[in-house]
């Protein structure tokens, strides 16, 4: 984030010292949302519905762990009157190595979720940016900017790509994101 923070500052820098007065009027600038664009094309949405299928087995998985976790402390309190130190000890030490368990489970989900969804966001980026240049030669652009960016405080809303990218994207471009990668789970 600080790199293309870094990296703005330096382009709007570099641009304003750059240019004359009336060469900056005569300059053709773009903006984009990646965000929008990663959200709401064809692509972004079928990416979106399997991470959904993903996530909707994971939390199936730990509520059932969780039932299995909540049953066993009931017993195990249930219990606690009638077994001996040492035996409630044992229980508790195993429903605390099971708890442990849960937690590392929920931990590797989240992080299988996390890498899934960058790999998505990989294939798409490369796809995207190709577009966003061609249409950015063919519009005669003198910069396309992402407004994610937090430097950017005024733009022309005429001049925001979002809805054509996603066009071009849909029309092809982004077909091949939405296939999952062969070979790989």
């Amino acid at each position: 984030m600080k790199k293309h923070l870094t990296l703005a500052v330096l382009l709007a820098v570099a641009l304003v010292f750059a240019l004359s007065a009336t060469e900056a009027a005569a300059q053709k600038i773009g903006f984009i949302n990646m965000r929008v664009i990663l959200h709401d094309s064809e692509a972004g949405k079928k990416a979106q519905a399997e991470m959904k299928k993903v996530v909707e087995k994971k939390k199936a998985d730990i509520a059932k762990k969780e039932e299995e976790l909540k049953k066993l402390k009931d017993d195990l309190e249930k219990q606690k009157s009638v077994l001996t130190a040492e035996a409630y000890r044992d229980k508790e030490a195993s429903y605390q190595v099971k708890f442990r368990d849960y937690q590392r489970m929920v931990q590797d989900a989240n992080e299988e979720l996390a890498k899934k969804e960058q790999a998505i966001t990989a294939r798409m980026i490369p796809e995207v940016l190709k577009i966003v240049e061609e249409l950015g030669k063919k519009g005669n652009y003198d910069a396309i900017l992402d407004l994610n960016n937090p430097v950017i405080v005024y733009h022309d809303k005429e001049d925001n790509l979002t809805k054509k990218i996603i066009e071009e994207y849909n029309k092809g471009a982004g077909k091949s994101s939405s296939a999952p990668a062969k070979g790989k789970k």
